[in-house]
């Protein structure tokens, strides 16, 4: 047996209706000053009143930054960064979806250090402790409460990370409760995002291990069995806390075995079209694993029984891999969610661009089972424009 690291969040919290403890939570930790991290729509749809009324009973001060943004510049960051600096807090929250939750991350960290954002990104470059944190998922999809890992926008189409187990959160706290406002289209794509942390993390090139594999196969017995009941009936507290678990399950997984072609194609369309990161994965997703089946499809059939439990598959390996590929294309159908970049309109000229974009993520890449070349890139790109799936 090889050799392996495993890291993650110090505690989880999986429990409906727990965001009635908040203040509780942040006494624990010491946090008399909390910092909110979030974005407007959160505050708009009256997400955040359960948290505003735990503070408000406990009569707890607390502070709020909401203008954090889908796919935060480093800009946002730093004001976060400087507002938080200004108001003496001593704990941060973040509470959204991923782009909250990673702000947050940098946040607790650089309002309690000099080291500029530039020194940090890159893997294993902090070099000094954060602030208490406590992280809130709203959405079931990013796993980022459990990742050690921040995404920044640092210029007009690229993505730069910060990467360091200085970045897991004292608590991650995982409640149903508050998801049932998400639409179908959000439920649907960042479900589809946790399924894709899973199915990389168990065919993860380099550091994949038994703990990131039981955590991976766990993960999708979750979301698979889940994700149409919470996508179309958004109401059900039990579907939605199982696709919480199972997300934040794939998130344990990818942090510790990393994700390799199927983010790296998903974050030029993120980049360069402002396409949603979940609905970026789940457009490339079938495309990447049929390049890929002809060097994991063993490790593809093994995914199949927790992906479509009591579904006859054939014998060989390679056969079961192309079902596998097939009723996740039927899943993305089921889930109504765009099945080609055409219909989001990428054009074939486009094709280029994207894939040089692409091969820039050397960092995800390095962990594909099979080697992507530009010319490669480009064929995945122009399989996925017309969605057409070819087994």
């Amino acid at each position: 047996m090889k050799s392996f690291i495993f890291s993650t969040t110090k505690s989880i919290i999986s429990e409906i209706g727990v965001i009635s403890k908040i203040a509780e939570l942040c006494h624990s930790l010491n946090i008399l000053r909390p910092l909110i991290v979030t974005d407007q729509g959160i505050i708009d749809n009256g997400i955040m009143a359960p948290v505003i009324n735990a503070f408000n009973n406990a009569q707890m001060q607390y502070w709020c930054f909401d203008k954090v943004v889908a796919d935060p510049p480093e800009s946002v960051v730093l004001e976060a960064v400087e507002y938080a600096k200004q108001s003496k807090i001593d704990g941060v929250i973040g509470f959204g979806g991923g782009s909250s939750l990673d702000t947050a991350k940098l946040v607790a960290l650089l309002a309690n250090s000099d080291e500029s954002i530039a020194d940090i990104y890159g893997v294993d470059n902090i070099k000094t402790k954060r602030l208490p944190l406590i992280l809130i998922p709203t959405t079931a999809g990013t796993g980022s409460e459990v990742t050690p890992i921040s995404i920044v926008t640092t210029g007009a189409t690229t993505k730069t990370g910060v990467v360091s187990a200085e970045l897991l959160p004292d608590i991650a706290l995982l409640d149903a409760s508050l998801t049932v406002s998400l639409p179908p289209h959000t439920t649907a794509a960042t479900g589809m995002d946790a399924m894709v942390h899973a199915i990389e993390a168990f065919t993860s090139a380099i550091k994949k291990n038994p703990l990131s594999d039981m955590l991976a196969k766990s993960a999708l017995d979750l979301l698979s069995q889940n994700i149409l009941e919470a996508t179309f009936n958004g109401e059900n507290l039990e579907a939605r806390q199982a696709m919480l678990l199972g997300s934040c399950l794939a998130g344990q997984a990818f942090a510790n075995a990393p994700v390799g072609a199927v983010h790296a194609m998903a974050y030029p369309l993120g980049g360069q079209f402002h396409v949603a990161h979940g609905l970026s994965n789940a457009l490339v997703l079938p495309h990447v694993m049929t390049f890929n089946k002809s060097h994991c499809a063993d490790l593809y059939a093994e995914l199949a029984a927790h992906i479509m439990p009591g579904k006859e598959v054939d014998n060989s390996s390679l056969q079961t891999a192309e079902q596998l590929i097939q009723f996740l294309h039927e899943l993305i159908a089921k889930l109504q969610l765009p099945q080609s970049l055409a219909e989001i309109g990428i054009q074939k000229k486009h094709i280029n661009s994207l894939a040089n974009d692409a091969l820039q993520q050397t960092r995800l890449l390095i962990n594909n089972p099979k080697t992507v070349s530009l010319e490669d890139a480009k064929q995945i790109y122009l399989n996925a424009l017309t969605g057409k799936h070819n087994g």
